[in-house]
């Protein structure tokens, strides 16, 4: 028989320690693909995370482009960061797409070791069959049948003991069907696992693509509205800034001027305490203000609170030229509204300004809170003495005083300090 099954093998069957670290090596690919997956899953968590950030600070921005009073300068920095994210965002976004080449190339090595190790199997099966088949005779066929019906090779080796002595080598290649029954099973569930995670990964990979281009296209639609707004604001100021010029031909003049013009902010700011004492003590304002403030009317910000390089702003501090609010432009006539609750207290043109002097509602919300509204046009929505409510008209944009065009002129004043409006909206 030994030239049979010398002939039948062809050669000796591999040492089963081989056999084991292929199986050991196909465990191993699974416990690793299982960390690649976790891995995997924190990095998707965390991009959605981003996404979501994004969206949300999109949404802020596109909201505060429609709303009123835009600080342009804020809004374009805020969309510089945006931009950035997206960088961040499309960078593990091509790692996403650069891992799913690499499961597309995996899945395809590991769908062709499974089918080598099926072909193996089949052969050595063949083998071990025609072993049998040619150690017994026809009498003995219950022991094939057992073989060829798919019993384990446990069964099948205890079951031979009874009739034949099996040779080493035969153990040895039964030994080796078990084993490789093994390592293809491992195989079979690492295609799986490979093929589910690559599913999962190409969807994934999807939804990050419509996320990152719903971004992309809302980004793009912020900017645009973005410089239609610097343009509006630009040609604004342009305005202004032509109307100022004519008037400071004259250096001097225009110094003296702007001189005139503080003085008159005092006095008015003088007169203005004086009338809220008196009120107060009759109880008709309240000591505090609960409550915050609302922008006074839709338009586009020229200026803001602080330092500025307008020349038609008079010095403060160490500012060469300050503005102590904010500037809002809209068609001429827009409604003016009462930032808050509260009662009008001085109405009409600025008596200390020197020609041209500026229309003005003052209403005071409480001893130390007061909304300032000027250059507006001469008319009597409210009186003074009136109760007004948050949002109610308390006049209309005009260009009264030392205006460069149509726009409100609002500030807010606090303790006896004209302060940033912005810090009570």
């Amino acid at each position: 028989m030994l030239p049979l099954v010398i002939g039948l093998l062809g050669a000796p069957a591999a040492p089963p320690g081989a056999r084991g670290d292929e199986l050991s090596d196909a465990k191993a690919r699974q416990e690793q693909l299982k960390r690649d997956a976790a891995a995997q899953k924190r990095q998707i968590d965390q991009l959605n995370a981003l996404q979501g950030n994004l969206a949300a600070e999109i949404r802020q921005t596109a909201s505060e482009l429609r709303g009123i009073g835009v600080d342009l300068t804020k809004v374009r920095a805020r969309i510089d960061s945006m931009r950035d994210k997206i960088d961040v965002i499309l960078v593990d976004y091509k790692s996403l797409v650069g891992q799913l080449a690499g499961l597309d190339a995996q899945l395809v090595e590991i769908e062709a070791r499974e089918t080598a190790k099926r072909t193996d199997l089949a052969e050595r099966k063949a083998l071990l069959a025609e072993r049998l088949r040619s150690a017994y005779d026809t009498d003995r066929t219950s022991l094939l049948e057992t073989f060829l019906s798919g019993g384990t090779f446990t069964d099948l080796l205890a079951e031979a003991s009874y009739y034949i002595d099996v040779g080493e080598q035969d153990k040895a290649l039964a030994i080796q069907i078990a084993t490789d029954q093994q390592t293809l099973a491992a195989l079979h569930q690492e295609t799986l696992d490979t093929r589910a995670r690559t599913d999962d990964l190409r969807l994934q990979t999807a939804a990050q693509k419509r996320a990152l281009d719903q971004s992309l296209l809302a980004l793009r639609d912020a900017k645009a509205q973005l410089r239609v707004l610097e343009r509006r604001t630009a040609n604004a100021l342009a305005e202004q800034k032509r109307t100022y010029a004519a008037l400071a031909r004259n250096k001097a003049a225009a110094r003296q001027a702007l001189a005139r013009a503080a003085e008159g902010e005092r006095k008015l700011q003088a007169k203005i305490d004086a009338l809220i004492r008196k009120r107060a003590q009759r109880g008709s304002i309240p000591s505090q203000y609960n409550g915050s403030l609302a922008w006074p009317m839709n338009g586009d910000v020229t200026q803001n609170y602080g330092c500025t390089g307008f020349a038609w702003e008079p010095p403060q501090g160490s500012c060469a030229h300050f503005h102590s609010g904010i500037d809002i432009v809209a068609p001429e006539g827009t409604k003016v509204r009462s930032s808050g609750t509260g009662t009008v207290v001085y109405i009409g043109f600025n008596p200390y300004d020197p020609a041209p002097q500026a229309w003005i509602v003052i209403v005071a919300h409480s001893e130390g809170l007061q909304t300032w509204y000027a250059h507006m046009q001469p008319k009597y929505p409210v009186h003074v003495g009136d109760h007004v409510s948050k949002g109610q008209v308390v006049g209309y944009e005009g260009s009264t005083g030392r205006s460069t065009g149509p726009h409100l002129h609002w500030a807010v004043r606090l303790n006896g300090d004209f302060v940033n409006p912005r810090l009570f909206l």
